[in-house]
């Protein structure tokens, strides 16, 4: 029989769900169990806020429902020989190896535990020109992983490591790839991707919802079945809920993407080059991935205090709404004293509404500083005074609350030599990892949107919405927001020439049309002919990232719902 690894994934953020370990090492019904269980805790906001955390107890910064986890099913991976890699440990994975040991002892039980370190830039950051950095970690690449699993871990935990590399070492470790070994990688990173989000990869966050199967049950995490060639199989177990079909699987794999080089600390993975297929029910093939080599320098995730910010939320009802709106701001901007003050208003309400909140809209005002004073009671207190003496109906959605700090992303890049990649084994011997020795030059993607075809000048058309027949992902990367769009798998003789429209389509001027937001602002598309699909970057629609805008949607999350809502020319015989 192939030799096959069987990994799977049970947490797709910090606050995914608790049971997810648990049900993933009881799930394998059909006498195949997990090799591998992978839990991918951190985010860019996440590490703000456990760096947060470290300023209030400089012993904590991991993440803390990872050791609720283990304690529960810690007796029963070792009974399974299920290991466990989650990158966990944050800030502070030697505190959270140390506090492993201390839960299993307390069970009984004698785990070989590992961690990896060197990816903490923390006390350097002034020396590398980092600033002054609340947190500074560089993204570390799999063969650490792989170390310590060869050297006999059950339990690795990390810090910032890729996302994908959590699938990457194991690999690695199973299957001898060495670091030229670029396409074996390439499928391992798309694999890890597939698999990072958790239930993203089996309909969660799906603009096909509603093609699953719902029978009320939780949605199933994914697992990957990778071959030493790195080709694999992403399924989930039996009888869970959800589905995976190359619509679910393309729908993980365009999210938070940018070109079509995803640059890594391993390899450089060409995601025009990745081919899915439906292999069977709930289960599809990923073939073809080809890589080369890495990029020269490491990417840094670097998170400073930005300042305090507050926000309140006026209800605005019936007539003349935009005329009380403006009496508002009137009212209340000359009291505001803070650096940065923003204004944002819901849709109007439809006419003869029957009811109060049909009649209804929001107005929110966000008022941003490096002091907390002017958004504290400085700001929330003209507001609260013009309760009987502004527009009619004055009322607001909470009462007024403290202010409270925000961070402020941004990446940064530094030369691999300043990183001292690091795994501390089980016995507590150090290991340090080396690095690559080849890399490659990466210049922007250029050339690689195929020539579109010429619509007949004769061409019928509508203007149905762009979802009629295109899926969509969105989400964040720091201030630029990406945008996912393919063609929906449906068996229609017509798949071929919708993908060649979306194609010729969906150009950064297309984008700027659909989202007016982003009319002044840099937009890069890349297409990706094997999926069907284009990914937009948007580069500052967020402002500097998800916990510093005041964007209505600070991820991006449902950007491309509302992109596939906007209505746009397709050919009558594509319909």
């Amino acid at each position: 029989m192939t030799d096959v690894l069987r990994i799977g994934n049970c947490s797709g953020f910090y606050g995914d769900r608790l049971s997810a370990m648990r049900e993933m090492l009881e799930g394998a019904h059909d006498g195949r169990g997990l090799d591998v269980l992978t839990g991918d805790y951190l985010a860019e906001l996440t590490m703000l806020i456990l760096g947060k955390d470290t300023m209030k107890d400089p012993s904590l910064g991991y993440a803390r429902t990872f050791v609720r986890q283990v304690e529960d099913c810690l007796g029963l991976a070792l009974e399974r020989g299920v290991k466990i890699v989650a990158n966990a440990g944050g800030l502070n994975p030697a505190g959270l190896a140390d506090r492993l040991r201390e839960v299993a002892r307390g069970l009984g039980l004698d785990p070989a535990i590992a961690h990896v370190e060197g990816d903490d830039l923390r006390d350097r950051a002034a020396e590398l020109g980092l600033g002054g950095a609340l947190t500074a970690n560089a993204y570390l690449g799999g063969f650490g992983i792989a170390a310590a699993l060869t050297a006999g871990a059950e339990i690795v935990v990390t810090g910032r490591v890729t996302d994908a590399s959590l699938v990457v070492g194991p690999a690695v470790a199973r299957f001898g790839w060495t670091p030229t070994s670029y396409d074996e990688l390439a499928g391992a990173v798309v694999a890890g991707h597939v698999l990072e989000c958790g239930t993203q990869a089996t309909g969660g966050n799906f603009s096909g919802f509603r093609s699953l199967p719902h029978a009320g049950q939780p949605l199933g995490f994914p697992l990957a079945e990778i071959s030493a060639d790195g080709s694999c199989v992403v399924t989930k177990h039996e009888g869970t809920g959800g589905a995976v079909t190359v619509d679910t699987v393309t729908a993980q794999l365009v999210y938070e993407i940018q070109s079509t080089s995803y640059l890594g600390p391993d390899v450089t993975t060409l995601l025009d080059t990745v081919q899915l297929s439906q292999a069977g029910p709930d289960r599809v093939a990923v073939t073809g991935v080809r890589g080369q080599a890495p990029p020269e320098q490491l990417k840094v995730c670097v998170n400073e205090l930005g300042g305090f910010r507050n926000s309140m939320e006026f209800v605005l009802t019936g007539l003349n709404i935009e005329e009380k709106a403006e009496w508002l701001r009137a009212q209340l901007t000359p009291s505001l004293t803070a650096d940065s003050v923003t204004w944002t208003r819901t849709a109007l309400p439809a006419p003869d509404a029957d009811t109060e909140e049909g009649a209804s809209c929001l107005l929110r005002c966000t008022v941003m500083d490096p002091k907390p004073e002017p958004v504290a009671k400085a700001f929330t207190g003209p507001a609260v005074e013009l309760a009987l003496a502004s527009y009619p109906g004055f009322t607001m959605t909470a009462p007024p609350g403290p202010p409270s700090p925000y961070g402020v992303y941004r990446p940064a890049y530094v030369d691999r030599a300043v990183v001292t990649h690091t795994v501390v084994h089980a016995d507590g011997s150090r290991e340090v990892v080396q690095e690559p020795t080849g890399f490659a030059a990466h210049e922007p993607d250029a050339g690689r949107r195929p020539s579109p075809y010429p619509a007949p000048p004769d061409s019928l058309t509508r203007r149905p919405p762009l979802g009629t027949f295109v899926h969509a992902r969105s989400g964040d990367k720091g201030g630029d927001a990406n945008l996912g769009l393919w063609v929906a798998h449906d068996d229609s003789d017509k798949y071929a020439a919708r993908v060649t429209w979306l194609a010729k389509m969906i150009t950064p001027k297309k984008v700027r049309e659909l989202v007016p937001e982003a009319a002044d602002l840099e937009v890069e598309v890349f297409v990706l002919p094997n999926l069907g699909a284009v990914n937009a970057v948007i580069h500052g629609l967020l402002g500097q990232g998800v916990a510093a805008s005041t964007r209505f949607d600070p991820q991006a999350k449902g950007l491309g719902e509302w992109v596939r809502s906007r209505t746009v020319h397709i050919q009558e015989k594509l319909l």
